[in-house]
């Protein structure tokens, strides 16, 4: 290309201020030109388009773009770039693509199971006060096995139906044996617990039923010989004071329902050192859902001969009943199936969080549920009372920080 001229002789004729200002003018131009030959070029270009009407880009800059950058990126941070033809979907920014889409969707999940564990465990304490207490009917054995029958029904919709779980078998008699022996300890605890409810108050049911951690511990040690650091035997001391406190101050204890209550409290605590001594190995281990699926229909026949002898024909009884007030039916389906959610929902619970969390529940679930039917059954209390069953609370849940500084400490 040819140098463009920069003719100076016409200078000679103009005033001297023109001059001055021209020769700048053109000593920027040749200095211009000589940094940059593309910028003149440029320049030289742009001038012509007012006439031409040649469409130009703007000069490239070296070394703004990072060569991993799509497209998209590039049009997203160039203005300019932006009328195209075909819309080209931007590049969102990082931190918006690895936010995972409906954030709030696991915590809503996990907040609706934890409510429904909290309604179904309140729900089957209130619906078996009001029959056994209330409605009159007084068959505690009978809707316990009542309630093993609808256990087995549903684990097996749950499991073979649904596909909740994978399916688990029987794989020898000896299990068998082992899976019996739970049977009849979960039948002795669950009978106790409902007989209670019939001479004891739900509040006071569960201020005694926080109690479990102290027989766990006594079955632990008289069992399998397992000690527990100081610090744990310490912390059950409030657990067992607080609930004489409350006994004392009781205004409708009642002697015979105290000692069910507490041999089904005893109940629950052997069923967990068994069952975690019985099935251990890893050929034996069932899922929580298969383990009630076949412990179920065992409960409910161990119970059969028990009902039969002590409540008499209650089946007879119950359809007479229920030919004249068709409530008992849906009363005993509706109890039955919040029976079997608690359940599930236990085991829903420990899979979206885990099992301390679901002590932790536990141990506030029991406070809800004594407010909640006080509220609904009206049954008085004491400020000593409350006193006890706080008293009780708080020491399970020293109980609960001690075992679980103890295991740290083991490990």
């Amino acid at each position: 290309m040819t140098q463009p001229s920069f003719n100076t002789s016409s200078s000679t004729s103009l005033p001297q201020s023109i001059k001055q200002s021209n020769q700048r003018s053109l000593t920027k131009r040749k200095k211009k030109y000589i940094k940059n030959k593309s910028t003149i070029l440029y320049c030289i270009v742009s001038r012509e388009k007012e006439t031409f009407n040649i469409p130009i880009l703007p000069p490239r800059k070296e070394n703004t773009m990072v060569e991993s950058q799509t497209w998209t990126t590039r049009r997203m941070s160039h203005s300019s770039l932006t009328d195209q033809f075909v819309d080209i979907p931007a590049t969102p920014p990082g931190d918006v693509r690895n936010t995972p889409y409906g954030v709030g969707s696991p915590n809503i999940l996990t907040a609706v199971i934890i409510a429904s564990w909290y309604v179904s465990n309140i729900g089957v304490l209130l619906l078996n006060k009001y029959l056994l207490s209330f409605y009159g009917y007084r068959y505690p054995i009978f809707l316990t096995m009542l309630h093993m029958l609808s256990c087995a029904a549903y684990s097996y919709i749950a499991i073979n139906l649904l596909e909740l779980v994978p399916t688990q078998r029987i794989s020898s008699r000896k299990q068998f044996l082992k899976i019996l022996a739970l049977s009849a300890i979960f039948c002795f605890s669950v009978v106790c617990g409902n007989t209670s409810l019939r001479y004891l108050p739900v509040s006071f049911n569960q201020a005694i039923g926080a109690t479990t951690p102290f027989f766990t511990a006594i079955f632990a040690f008289l069992i399998t010989c397992k000690k527990e650091s100081a610090e744990v035997y310490c912390a059950l001391l409030p657990v067992v004071f607080g609930i004489v406190l409350a006994s004392n101050s009781e205004p409708l204890f009642h002697l015979f329902g105290f000692l069910v209550c507490v041999g089904s409290t005893a109940g629950r605590a052997l069923k967990s050192v068994v069952q975690g001594i019985i099935l251990t190995s890893e050929a034996e281990k069932l899922h929580s859902l298969n383990l009630l699926l076949y412990m179920a229909p065992m409960a409910a026949l161990i119970l059969l001969p028990f009902t039969l002898y002590i409540e008499g024909n209650v089946a007879a009884i119950t359809i007479e009943n229920a030919k004249g007030d068709w409530f008992i039916v849906f009363l005993l389906i509706g109890n039955a199936t919040v029976a079997y959610l608690v359940n599930l929902t236990n085991f829903l619970v420990t899979k979206h969080t885990s099992a301390l969390t679901l002590q932790v529940l536990g141990n506030a679930k029991a406070a809800v549920a004594a407010v909640v039917s006080v509220l609904i059954f009206k049954n008085p209390v004491t400020v000593m009372g409350v006193t006890g069953f706080a008293v009780t609370i708080m020491g399970v849940l020293l109980y609960g920080e001690a075992k679980k500084r103890s295991k740290v400490t083991t490990h």
